[in-house]
């Protein structure tokens, strides 16, 4: 399967970047280099990323994570009823979640078209491997995804499912290819001493040790390391041999993800292993919350539900603010343009330079899948009120009950997974 390229001009080629560098320069004129950026850095020079030509000409006409959502009636790719693994708080048209426009788009890269997922390539290319994601339930939603996907390409397949925590797997027996999950919401360790929750900034073996063998790696982290109070998931940081009962949660995000990177860099042989890191997925709770962060909502005291599998079942917004409840089409103004899509305007995160500035010191640095900007375009895709099987109480008052952190499956890590899908064969 080859991509399908734009014939453009050499005159429109030059527009096309002049408005990739003009978007960049006027949205974050602080930003020393993007997450969009980064990504295509990192897909053109790593070596590990060229085993096959990306481009059949100029390798710079094509912004993976750039561009714009259109409509496409081939999609989805699987049925919901046709894939049990899904949870049910991704689950949304089985509980009952009434439209489905938000399922029939697909993601177009400027200057090219991505390659449809092919689940029998899939499976033929990666027999006797095994694929794990590794971090918070965001990562879980894309391993359901990719599950699904692969399944709908071969429905009489043999398979095997074992759920655990930390560690879930999906077998397809017939190929030999094992998808696994494995929980690691901040990707360094957790230790319980003395009662109370340490969280080890410079410490990852005791997770890290499950990592070692697999083949393809996609690592993810973001959400949790900006919960407070109830939601916060440690009693205690630990860094330098010192405890603090808080410190920056930025600072602490770039301790746990240098200590990720070392030991990526350490201890996985990259000439048999690929290593991807998913960006921070965007949430849609209300105005301030235009990325992952939770500072607005903390600083309102307004409630927000948690469980021990599942960090944003539910969110909080006021009843002035509109959240994703009822978002039925993907965004499609009310930023800048480029390339025919339309990006949010706002503050560049300070998670993700975190995430750039972390990948970009790597000796070997991982693939990253931008998809932070692409999904903040479909505040359509997330559960909402159909998360799971809520009560009537609950469905009534989506200001409260809506989660708009996860995303629906099917839905848009499909998207991520065909980007991911790209990356391993393209």
């Amino acid at each position: 399967m080859a991509f399908l390229y734009s014939q453009s001009s050499s005159c429109s080629f030059l527009v096309s970047c002049l408005a990739l560098l003009f978007w960049v320069l006027v949205q974050q004129p602080h930003i020393a280099s993007s997450a969009l950026i980064m990504s295509l850095k990192n897909h053109h020079n790593n070596q590990h990323h060229r085993r096959q030509p990306m481009f059949q000409t100029n390798q710079t006409t094509c912004a993976l994570f750039a561009g714009t959502w259109v409509q496409d009636d081939t999609y989805p790719l699987y049925q919901y009823s046709e894939c049990p693994v899904i949870d049910a708080e991704f689950n949304c048209q089985m509980y009952g979640r009434p439209d489905t426009d938000y399922l029939k788009h697909r993601w177009r890269p400027l200057n090219c078209e991505l390659p449809r997922f092919n689940g029998l390539e899939f499976l033929l290319k990666m027999r006797g491997k095994t694929v794990m994601f590794v971090g918070d339930s965001l990562g879980r939603n894309q391993w359901e995804s990719l599950i699904c996907m692969v399944s709908a390409a071969a429905p009489g397949a043999q398979t095997q499912m074992s759920r655990g925590d930390p560690l879930s797997t999906f077998k397809f027996l017939d190929y030999g290819l094992s998808l696994s999950y494995f929980r690691a919401p901040y990707l360094v360790d957790i230790d319980v001493l003395q009662g109370k929750r340490i969280l080890k900034l410079e410490e990852i073996s005791g997770n890290g040790n499950a990592w070692r063998a697999a083949d393809v790696l996609s690592f993810n982290t973001g959400h949790w390391w900006s919960h407070k109070g109830s939601l916060q998931g440690w009693d205690y940081m630990e860094s330098g041999g010192k405890y603090y009962q808080d410190m920056d949660r930025v600072a602490a995000l770039e301790k746990g993800l240098r200590t990720w990177a070392n030991w990526v860099d350490a201890n996985i042989d990259r000439t048999r292993t690929r290593v991807f890191f998913l960006a921070i997925s965007p949430t849609h709770y209300n105005k301030c919350d235009v990325f992952t962060s939770v500072h607005c909502l903390l600083a309102s005291n307004k409630e927000v539900s948690i469980d021990s599998q599942n960090e944003w079942t539910a969110g909080a917004t006021t009843a002035t603010t509109k959240n994703c409840y009822g978002e039925t089409s993907p965004t499609v103004g009310g930023g800048t343009m480029i390339g025919g899509g339309t990006y949010p305007t706002g503050a560049y995160p300070a998670e993700m330079r975190v995430v750039d500035s972390v990948i970009r010191d790597m000796q070997s640095p991982a693939y990253l899948l931008d998809i932070t900007m692409l999904s903040e375009l479909r505040k359509d895709g997330h559960p909402s009120i159909y998360s799971g099987d809520l009560t009537p109480e609950q469905r009534a008052n989506p200001a409260r009950s809506a989660d708009c952190s996860h995303w629906c499956l099917p839905g848009l890590p499909d998207t991520w997974n065909q980007l991911f899908y790209t990356a391993l064969f393209f």
